[in-house]
């Protein structure tokens, strides 16, 4: 900085000194003879003209992240593990009725259900049974939340209408038995399953015609609630529990469907609302019937998983005892890329088994057609499902 000052100065100095030796009015220059006039004019000649200088572009770097991996998820409908009111139906000493099918559940990344009635220890039930012949009200004890865990299920629905057979006590029951077992939940308005899948975040949100469940009927919120959804997670399930119920009620027709008068959902309007919105799956159960596969938008619309395992209460008498159970695999932006229904059949007491004879498989592929035609799934001859617009070399 010293060096830097002592150079002010003396150009200070000069320049007062220059402003006070120069004249007020400059002379003009003397003009130059021809003979330099000429020699500069040479001299320029020799120097040729400075190329224009181009700068190339830089083309942006290329993105070198790899897409996000695909994603297979095993679904499964209705699950009763045993209740004991009002009198003991559990399995004896407390055993899983979901043992032979364990391992396939937890083969998934990530495994879902719906789990009708509640995870409750004592309590009065909210509902009252004018006749028990017709009417069920399940309660399970809190520590059978374990074989759901062991089994492999990260996240459950509670929007059906069991879930409130012990009142909004017995769901928040649920819900802290699942909390404790490590299984995500979705049912009560409000309440969002997320599970975290290979660094991604899997949101859930599950529906019902019932009190205090994110509601079927309003296809507006669900479309917005969805909607919000997508924009903060990588992938979007959405579960509903609607449509008729029972062997008359296999196919899917557009418009609202009932179930004894209640009002049960237009559950092809909306689901495929929830997927005009962000939805990337849409998994059905509540008819007690397996129905139809979908594929919309390139996302796939299960329409009725069925009953799957339901120890007491349920029949799973004729087509009512399939127990399918659905293998979607979606890529990273949640497109349908390929799946598999795995038949099983519930057998009592000892819940699903696997069932040779894919006799799940065989009406799903059936109705699918039937109901959805060129919208249908592709199938192979193995339970396999693929997009309708599978090429040939993807078909086995």
């Amino acid at each position: 900085m010293k060096h830097a000052a002592a150079i002010c100065l003396t150009l200070s100095a000069l320049w007062a000194s220059a402003c006070t030796q120069a004249p007020l009015v400059s002379e003009p220059p003397a003009p130059e003879s021809a003979t330099e006039e000429q020699a500069k004019q040479a001299d320029s000649a020799l120097i040729p003209d400075a190329p224009e200088i181009v700068v190339p572009a830089i083309p942006e770097p290329e993105s070198t992240a790899p897409p996000p991996p695909p994603i297979t998820i095993a679904a499964v409908g209705d699950i009763m593990l045993g209740t004991d009111y009002p009198r003991n139906r559990l399995p004896d000493n407390d055993a899983s009725i979901l043992a032979s099918v364990a391992p396939l559940l937890a083969s998934a990344e990530l495994t879902f259900g719906n789990l009708e009635g509640t995870l409750m220890d004592g309590g009065e039930p909210a509902k009252q049974c004018q006749n028990p012949s017709l009417c069920y009200l399940f309660r399970t004890p809190s520590r059978y939340a374990k074989h759901l865990s062991d089994a492999g299920f990260d996240m459950l629905s509670l929007a059906n209408n069991h879930a409130r057979d012990f009142g909004e006590e017995g769901r928040s029951a649920s819900m802290l038995a699942l909390d404790n077992a490590g299984i995500a939940h979705s049912g009560r308005e409000g309440d969002v399953a997320v599970v975290n899948v290979n660094g991604r975040e899997v949101a859930m949100l599950a529906f019902a015609p019932n009190i205090g469940a994110h509601s079927i009927n309003d296809v507006a919120r669900a479309a917005e609630l969805v909607g919000t959804l997508a924009a903060r997670h990588a992938l979007v399930i959405v579960s509903f529990h609607g449509g008729a119920e029972g062997p008359d009620a296999l196919h899917v027709k557009p418009g609202v469907e009932t179930y004894y008068g209640e009002n049960r959902g237009d559950i092809m309007a909306f689901s495929r609302a929830v997927i005009d919105a962000g939805a990337d799956l849409v998994i059905g159960h509540g008819p007690h019937v397996p129905r139809g596969i979908e594929i919309y938008k390139g996302r796939l619309i299960a329409y009725s998983l069925g009953n799957f395992a339901t120890h007491f209460g349920i029949s799973v008498t004729g087509i009512k005892g399939l127990a399918p159970i659905l293998f979607v695999t979606l890529t990273g932006d949640g497109r349908f890329r390929k799946g598999q229904v795995v038949s099983t059949r519930q057998r009592r007491p000892d819940g699903p088994v696997p069932d040779p004879s894919q006799e799940a498989f065989k009406l799903i592929r059936q109705l699918s057609l039937e109901d959805f035609g060129p919208n249908a799934p592709v199938f192979g001859p193995g339970g396999e499902i693929f997009p309708p617009e599978a090429s040939s070399t993807e078909l086995p």
